[in-house]
This record gives structure tokens, C-alpha cells and sequence, in this order.
């Protein structure tokens, strides 16, 4: 139901309604205020926390309430943007600067809907579609549109997508700080389907701007006998899927996000083989990594799942002393968390190929097996036998291949 906004009324805004209306459940709740100024909320003992425009936080909730306000796209401001407020302003104004149909929605205290641009038929389209052409004002909005797709599994607009597409075209995209962008990401890599982040970027040519890395995996062939899907792309894409059903660590999706990496660097000649992706996607993993400014937890598993992930897929043939290895690789001793999180990206790896969604993967179960082994190995006990340090370290490697290599042959 749509209704005209009473000038003097405070409105519930944005995703708190959307929600709602999704029968989703409500994290926060932003308010507008309609028919007020600065000077008259702080008499209301509501206290002001916004530097470039007027948001205050309630005395007794501490929920934000900013006042109703237009914006214009300035080289000054907030994010470049400068913002008006006046008594004057009304809440559909207001909603109108906002990015989606589905956030451009307003409740009333008597619980009305204000809804000018048509978000709770899109919501029930299942579409992310921008409220106005300012849209186009704000790269960011390019992976927010992305980053909603993912997180409701909508489908973009075409007059969206196209506006987008413009953007990316106009060098809009080019714009994007490290900051937003991982922000974005991050976000995205959260949801239920983190893999259409991506596909709506690539859809749009933004994927080319911001993840150029992942970007040029698509049109690269794999040998079908082990990849049905054979694009490389498309690997990626069902393996971060399949992270995502597997774990919500963020940390195990970006590593199945990056893991292939190498095979973009792979010379046509030697395709649809790949012979030593791994070494070579190293070099792309940290440059990805060093761009976004990546956490150190996400840097070092997204390295060591590009480096090993073959290992775990080899797990029956490795030697004692590789299976070592790979476990000091993965600091599995010291931070079982990493050790565990690489497994489940490897996982993903494996069934991330079309119809082997649901393909077991005992080698997990079997390299726990090992991992168990040399785990029961007492280094206490042996660092009480030596006194040099390096003797100690070499002595607990020997007492760990051994135990591994007689778990290998109880297997």
C-alpha cells in the first residue's frame, strides 16, 4: 500500500522494511525524520553523530535517526556527495536518493508502507533494480547491486545491468578504492550464493576492472575427462559454490575463489592441461591479495590452498614425509582451525565440477587420519631428552613420518 508521508512523522527506512516484508528477521533499524531539524532533536535529547549530514542517535535505544535529505555527487562531502536537509523535504525525496527499489521503502508509526518506486513488487519479482538515474553517480552501488543479488539470489534488472554495464564502460569502476571494494566483497563472500557476486560482475564487465585475476579464467579450457564443465570460470564459480555450502568461513570461500588461479598464466599450447598452475598462481594469489588488502588469515590459507589443494586430491599416493610437509605448510600443529578450513576448500575443489556436486571425498577423512597420527607424537617428551633446538625440531619430524607412515598402511 502506498501512502503520502505526514511531514511531521518518523519513518522506519530502508532494510529494516525490506526485511520485514521478507519475513526475514530484523538485525538494525534506521529511522528518518520528517518535518525536524538539527537544533530540534537535540532539544529532544537525541545526541548528533553525523559530520557531513544530520544523523543522531536516540537517547534511549541508540538507533540512528537522521533527518530527511536530498544529495547531489560534489568533489567535497561524504564519499564525494553533499547532502541537503530541510523541514521541507519529504520522505519520498529522501527515498529517492537511495541506491535499490527494495531499500527505497518507508513504514509509518501506524505501520503504512511508503513505497513510491515499486520495491515490494520488485521484492516479490525477485529483482535488484536502482531507484534513479543517480545511481550511476556512485561506483560502489555497481558491487552493492552485485552484493544483494548474491545475498536474496535476485536477478539484476536489464535497465540496471545496462546502467552498470555504462558505468563500468564510462571508467566508473576504475574509481573504486581497496577499501570498498573488499568491503563489498567481504559481504558478499557471506551470503548464501557468493559465486553470483561475481557472475553479475562479469555480466555487467566489471569483473575485468576489479578481479581481472578471476576474470581471465573464463575462457580457459580443462580436460573434460576430469572437469565436464571445462571452463575454468565456470570451475571457480562452482567451487566457491560449493564453499559456501560446505562452510561459512569466509577465509574457506575466498581461498575455492582463488585457488586456480595459475591456469590463467597456462600457455594455449599446453591446454587444456595445466601442468604447474599451482606455483604459478602464487604470484597472482598475493598480487590479488596485496591490492584488497587482505587479513593476514585470508592471505595465508588462500596461498597454501593454491599451493597444495593438488596434494589432498593425491592424498593415497603421497609420501610420508610430503604428508609432513603439507601439514607444516598448513601450520596444522600449531592452528588446527587452518588446517581443517584448507580441507574444506579442497573439498569444494572436488565437487565444484558439473554433476560431481555431491561426489565423496574420503581424502579429507584420510589426511585427518594422518594428521591424527603425527599429532600423538610428544614433542614434550622428546624436547626433554635434547637440549639443541634443531635436534629437537629434527627428532619430532622423524617420530611424525613415522607415525604417519604407519597410519598409511592401517588405512
Amino acid at each position: 500500500m502506498v501512502t503520502s508521508a505526514d511531514k511531521s512523522n518518523i519513518y522506519l527506512v530502508g532494510g529494516a522494511v525490506r526485511d520485514r516484508l521478507l519475513n526475514k528477521p530484523i538485525k538494525d533499524r534506521d529511522w528518518v525524520v520528517v518535518g525536524s531539524s538539527p537544533e530540534e532533536m537535540s532539544k529532544a535529547g537525541f545526541r548528533p553523530v553525523g559530520k557531513d549530514f544530520p544523523v543522531f542517535l536516540h537517547p534511549k535505544t541508540h538507533e540512528e535517526y537522521a533527518l530527511a535529505r536530498t544529495e547531489r555527487k560534489t568533489s567535497r562531502g561524504y564519499h564525494g556527495f553533499a547532502f541537503s536537509t530541510s523541514p521541507g523535504i519529504t520522505v519520498e525525496e529522501d527515498l529517492r536518493r537511495r541506491d535499490f527499489t527494495i531499500n527505497a521503502m518507508a513504514e509509518s508509526k501506524n505501520g503504512e508502507l511508503i513505497d513510491p518506486y515499486g520495491g515490494q513488487r520488485d521484492l516479490q519479482l525477485g529483482v535488484i533494480r536502482h531507484v534513479s538515474d543517480a545511481f550511476a553517480e556512485d561506483p560502489v552501488r555497481i558491487l552493492r547491486a552485485a552484493r544483494f543479488a548474491a545475498r536474496f539470489n535476485f536477478s539484476i534488472a536489464d535497465e540496471t545491468r545496462t546502467l552498470m554495464e555504462e558505468m563500468v564502460h564510462n571508467g566508473e569502476a576504475d574509481a573504486l578504492v581497496a577499501e570498498r571494494i573488499w568491503q563489498e566483497t567481504e559481504l558478499a563472500l557471506g551470503t548464501a550464493s557468493p559465486q553470483k557476486f561475481f557472475s553479475v560482475l562479469r555480466e555487467c564487465k566489471a569483473l575485468g576492472v576489479i578481479f581481472p585475476e578471476i576474470d581471465s579464467l573464463f575462457g580457459i579450457p580443462q580436460n573434460a575427462k576430469w572437469h565436464p564443465e571445462i571452463d575454468t570460470g565456470i570451475h571457480t564459480l562452482l567451487v566457491l559454490e560449493q564453499a559456501a555450502l560446505l562452510s561459512e568461513r569466509i577465509d574457506v570461500r575466498y581461498a575455492a575463489l582463488t585457488h586456480d588461479l595459475g591456469k590463467a598464466l597456462t600457455a594455449k599450447r599446453e591446454w587444456p592441461s595445466h601442468k604447474g598452475h599451482e606455483q604459478k598462481g602464487l604470484a597472482l594469489v598475493e598480487q590479488l591479495a596485496d591490492r584488497l588488502r587482505l587479513p593476514k588469515r585470508l592471505r595465508k590459507l588462500s596461498r597454501v590452498v593454491c599451493e597444495f589443494h593438488l596434494h589432498t586430491h593425491r592424498a593415497m599416493e603421497l609420501k610420508p614425509t610430503t604428508v609432513l610437509e603439507l601439514l607444516e605448510a598448513c601450520d596444522a600443529f600449531r592452528n588446527p582451525n587452518e588446517w581443517q578450513g584448507f580441507l574444506l576448500a579442497c573439498e569444494a575443489d572436488t565437487r565444484g565440477r558439473t554433476g560431481l556436486e555431491k561426489k565423496d571425498y574420503p581424502n579429507a577423512d584420510f589426511l585427518n587420519s594422518l594428521y591424527k597420527a603425527a599429532k600423538s607424537v610428544d614433542g614434550g617428551a622428546i624436547a626433554k631428552q635434547l637440549q639443541n633446538g634443531e635436534e629437537i625440531a629434527e627428532k619430532i619430524r622423524v617420530a611424525r613420518t613415522s607415525a604417519i607412515k604407519e597410519a598409511q598402511s592401517e588405512y
